[in-house]
């Protein structure tokens, strides 16, 4: 298990970060939200995925005052609807969440899911985006191998053109360890997996608890370890406060060996073949 993953393009991003889906939304949980968001940067999970839709804009202003002053040390990561993403739509829509954010650039922006807008006008207003600056590197969400197919052609290669694909992926949705990681991982496309925990729903599987206990863990940090032992994975579990966000950083520091991994395996089976991708 390494602590960063290097994306196609050169740049190393922190495994494990943050993720932000449903934060922003509850006025009265704005401190804590706040507090989480920058524990967790103290705690060196620097790279924080947000997106437009989440809140609409509210998380990417929650975040902004989150990172205010510390700019230059965040891995910023948002997202552009799929009904905005055509030529003009992807520039407009990423430009609002600059604003929304406080800030002059992302470091990837990934088109959320694929919609009715072609492929090759979503790559080509993200490479604008590229050239002008206000954007480091772009990515995509929820593509299985077909789209990323399509893609390979009209974006000059995925090696040199996406970033990452971030998917839903965890020990209940191993769907995309049959075909999908394979194609990314031969690419060198980071796979970005996002509700790691499944939202908290597998926590109370014996089995995961009994690993847990192993290791005088907690299942949580168990299914985070494990996600983050794939290669060129990154994890981003959203959580809303510190104290969550201290128990998913310990995470990093567990190391699962055969027997956790094989007691697992029979609990969540990996998969027998192909599947279509998932979303959350």
């Amino acid at each position: 298990m390494s602590d960063t993953v290097t994306l196609p393009d050169g740049r190393t991003v922190p495994a494990l970060g943050q993720g932000t889906w449903f934060l922003g939304e509850t006025p009265s949980r704005r401190a804590d939200e706040l507090a989480a968001l920058r524990t967790g940067l103290d705690l060196g999970l620097t790279l924080i995925d947000t997106a437009e839709m989440y809140g609409e804009g509210a998380a990417e202003e929650l975040v902004g005052e989150a990172v205010a002053g510390h700019r230059d040390d965040v891995v910023l990561v948002s997202k552009v609807y799929p009904w905005n993403a055509d030529a003009h739509g992807t520039v407009e829509a990423c430009r609002a969440s600059l604003r929304r954010l406080g800030t002059d650039r992302l470091d990837l922006y990934l088109l959320h899911w694929r919609g009715g807008v072609p492929l090759a006008e979503t790559a080509a207003a993200l490479d604008a985006l590229v050239r002008a600056g206000d954007v480091l590197g772009w990515g995509v969400s929820n593509l299985d191998v077909d789209d990323l197919l399509e893609l390979d052609g009209v974006a000059g290669g995925l090696g040199s053109a996406c970033q990452t694909d971030q998917v839903l992926y965890n020990l209940s949705r191993r769907g995309p360890e049959h075909d999908l990681l394979p194609f990314l991982r031969e690419r060198g496309v980071a796979t970005m997996a996002y509700s790691p925990v499944e939202q908290g729903r597998i926590l109370g599987d014996p089995a995961l608890r009994k690993v847990a206990r192993r290791h005088g863990a907690t299942p949580a940090q168990v299914a985070l370890a494990w996600v983050l032992a794939g290669e060129g994975v990154v994890a981003i579990p959203r959580s809303a406060s510190a104290e969550h966000v201290r128990e998913n950083a310990a995470a990093r520091d567990l190391r699962l060996g055969a027997e956790d991994l094989a007691e697992l395996d029979a609990a969540f089976p990996p998969p027998r073949g192909p599947a279509p991708l998932e979303m959350l």
